[in-house]
């Protein structure tokens, strides 16, 4: 037989095709027909990848095809760069660039652990990998050096479902060497939610004096008092005392002192401190702070700022809402009054009365300079400050200052903003006016966001961050070192809104709201008790 010449067959199976009458339809017209289709290409799919990485691993498991070995601690482990460099970054930079290990086909990893590396070279092959608790830790280290991102974060999640008093600070300070940041956020947030117990445990009296100091700048301690920090400082000193006294100033600085009891003051960190002359300025400090109240604003400080756990609780009372009811809550206590608005108070009124808590009874005192009503009241520094307020048909902008020792009333500097029913707050040695509004009686709108601070060592007021609604009618009061303004009325509803002050950022943020909007409620913060009194 002769050879067919490829092109002519091919001319010939196209003119029989075409030629044919066999076919019912010509060649190019079915052609045409497949084309002109309405459907989509489709693709076809049958685990090919997966065939593939299975294949991969049979040629690791009988090191077949094998360009590279991994030695570490003496252990040798053949694989394919390939492999390798499609998982991790490191083994692509280390392969595919200019480095001298992509030349080698024998690498040395110094200081890797040879089991934590099999285990990652295997999980390279198949997608798989066990975690233990033992092991766990230098499998994340391994991982991490090798930029096996997948695998540092399993383990990273692995770590924080094992937190426990026993190890938060451990798993802490590892996730920080090895950068971990979302794991380190997470066992540091675990051992100030748990500081109770952790500082029983015997990683806490292991500490270093520097990491222990860490902890202690942290105002997220979940402690009962602050007697509970100072406790655990003196409890790891004792620990080791010969090495750990002379660290004594450095830690109680960031021990809040002037909020110890005075008993404790007294009876503890006096008694084991006292002697050491670097801690006397700051028991000094603190004892100033419990004899002279007065001056508080002066010695305001870090350590006279409390601990988020230690501030206490708000309790709103009464107020009204919608239905125009006032709420008063106390504890599991639900009181149910009712008030009748007949639009502002028929009388304004300068008269002042003084409640004797001994006796009693209320004993008329000297009267304002000028009528007033829905003024905003408040103390500070032993006297009692009536600000704004509306004199019966404007609103007024003048504060006055009554002086219990005197019995006499004065006229100070008068706010930047006329406003009536504003609340007024005492903080730091400060006045703070909130809200409140300008219109005249009889008419709405007009209500206020602004806030100004009344400085009484000046007599000088200063503009301050606005409140994120304006409103009247709003509860204030002083919850550790921060103002936290409650509801409102904003001249068509009533709101549930609760901000609260950072004095030092001047800023505000909201906090959770109250389960029904309210005006005029009183707020009072309670202070957590403490065991140490």
């Amino acid at each position: 037989m002769s050879a067919r010449d490829p092109l002519n067959s091919e001319t010939a199976i196209d003119n029989v095709s075409t030629n044919s009458t066999d076919e019912g339809l010509p060649r190019d017209f079915s052609q045409i027909s497949l084309t002109s289709t309405s459907k989509q290409d489709e693709f076809y799919s049958n685990g090919h990848s997966e065939l593939a990485l299975k294949n991969l691993y049979g040629y690791y498991r009988s090191q077949t095809l094998c360009d590279v070995v991994l030695i570490a601690e003496g252990c040798r482990i053949p694989a394919h760069k390939v492999v390798l460099s499609s998982c991790s970054e490191y083994f692509a930079a280390m392969f595919t660039g200019s480095m001298k290990e992509a030349k080698l086909n024998e690498i040395s990893m110094e200081r890797v652990d040879s089991t934590a590396l099999q285990s990652l070279v295997h999980y390279c092959y198949t997608g798989v990998i066990e975690l233990k608790e033992e092991s766990v830790e230098m499998l994340l280290a391994t991982a991490s050096l090798l930029q096996l991102h997948a695998v540092t974060k399993a383990c990273c999640t692995f770590l924080m479902n094992q937190l426990d008093p026993c190890n938060s600070l451990g798993i802490a300070l590892f996730a920080e060497q090895q950068s971990c940041l979302a794991l380190h956020k997470s066992a540091l947030e675990y051992t100030y939610q748990h500081f109770m117990e952790v500082m029983k445990q015997p990683e806490f009296l292991s500490l270093h004096v520097d990491q222990l100091a860490n902890l202690l700048k942290s105002d997220d301690l979940n402690v009962t008092a602050e007697e509970d920090v100072c406790d655990c400082v003196l409890t790891w000193v004792h620990h080791d005392k010969d090495n750990r006294e002379k660290y004594l100033p450095t830690l109680l600085k960031l021990v809040k002192l002037p909020l110890l009891s005075s008993e404790y003051l007294i009876d503890k960190v006096e008694q084991t401190c006292g002697k050491i002359q670097e801690c006397q300025p700051l028991i000094m400090e603190a004892v100033k702070w419990h004899l002279l109240p007065e001056r508080r604003g002066l010695l305001a400080s870090y350590r006279t700022r409390p601990r988020t756990s230690t501030i206490g609780r708000l309790l709103a009372i009464g107020g009204m809402d919608g239905n125009k009811v006032i709420y008063c809550y106390m504890y599991n206590i639900k009181i149910r009054l009712y008030w009748y608005r007949s639009g502002g108070p028929p009388f304004p009124m300068s008269d002042v009365c003084r409640w004797d808590s001994i006796s009693r009874s209320w004993t008329v005192v000297a009267p304002m300079a000028g009528a007033r009503s829905t003024c905003g009241v408040a103390v500070l520094g032993g006297r009692l400050y009536a600000a704004g307020g509306r004199d019966g048909g404007a609103c007024l902008r003048s504060l006055e200052c009554y002086n219990p020792a005197t019995n006499h009333w004065h006229n100070c500097a008068p706010m930047t903003r006329r406003r009536c029913g504003l609340s007024i707050c005492a903080a730091g040695g400060y006045l703070y006016a909130l809200g409140g509004h300008e219109a005249p009686a009889n008419t709405v709108g007009g209500r206020l966001a602004c806030v100004e601070r009344y400085d009484p060592s000046t007599d000088t007021w200063t503009l301050l961050a606005r409140l994120s609604y304006a409103r009247d009618a709003i509860g204030s009061c002083l919850l550790g070192d921060k103002i936290v303004a409650v509801g409102g009325y904003d001249g068509a509803q009533y709101l549930n809104l609760v901000e609260i002050y950072d004095t030092e950022s001047n800023t505000w943020r909201n906090l959770a709201p109250l389960s029904i909007g309210r005006a005029g409620a009183a707020v009072v913060a309670i202070p957590p008790t403490n065991t140490y009194l």
